[in-house]
């Protein structure tokens, strides 16, 4: 019968830009919501600053995942064409070096000899760049799809706290919003820890505290600072 392993190793790129951009988006549009809103500010106020919180958000994320991420994938890329460098000008020594990791991972001489021929063999490169390197398909930088992982995702979990503002009226607003944004921010917690086979209570509670904590300082400054009487 076929043995089937379900690994969530290839989920690394989307998951922690989609993860990050949701919970920012939250986190930043719910606390700037909450900081203008204890200030006194009229409700029409409040929704202009989350909408305008929403666009800056969604763009900064995107183009800050795309910045670091190519930044990764440029260094992959120099990494790479060294390596091929070196596979081209000393195969033997590049031989030499694989064998040594595979004996280093408890194979014997011989046997990790034979091992780093019969790869090296099939592809050089991609054995090298996997085991040498630490570079594989599942795991390689993809500047694009974090880019607009991260701004789709954001824009989604700024959302949230703006529908909340347009729905409640503006005297319960801080009270609504804070509670909401920390249940939406827990499940999220919990489901990226699902996703990424981890512990779902670690999960929502970390992001819950954390996030409940920036949304108090804001609001903190919000009301200090504040045009209300």
């Amino acid at each position: 019968m076929p043995h089937h392993e379900s690994h969530k190793t290839h989920r690394i790129g989307w998951l922690r830009a989609a993860v990050l951009g949701a919970n920012d988006g939250i986190v930043s549009t719910a606390s700037l919501i909450l900081g203008v809103a204890a200030s006194g500010a009229s409700s029409q106020s409040i929704l202009i600053a989350g909408i305008a919180g929403l666009v800056a958000g969604a763009m900064s994320m995107a183009a800050g995942e795309y910045v670091s991420v190519s930044s990764q994938a440029d260094t992959e890329n120099a990494d790479l064409k060294r390596e091929a460098q070196e596979l081209a000008k000393d195969p033997q020594h590049e031989h030499e070096e694989l064998s040594k990791i595979y004996q280093n991972r408890g194979l014997e001489a011989d046997l990790a000899s034979k091992v780093a021929t019969q790869l090296m063999a099939k592809d050089a490169l991609s054995t090298h760049a996997r085991d040498e390197l630490g570079i594989s398909e599942s795991t390689t930088a993809r500047p694009l799809q974090a880019a607009l992982a991260s701004a789709a995702s954001f824009a989604l979990g700024a959302a949230l706290p703006l529908i909340t503002t347009v729905l409640v009226p503006t005297s319960r607003l801080i009270w609504i919003i804070s509670a909401s944004s920390l249940f939406f921010l827990a499940f999220l917690g919990a489901l990226s820890a699902k996703a990424g086979g981890s512990s779902m209570l670690r999960g929502a509670v970390r992001v819950a505290f954390w996030s409940a904590l920036a949304m108090a300082i804001t609001a903190g400054v919000g009301a200090l600072f504040g045009v209300a009487v």
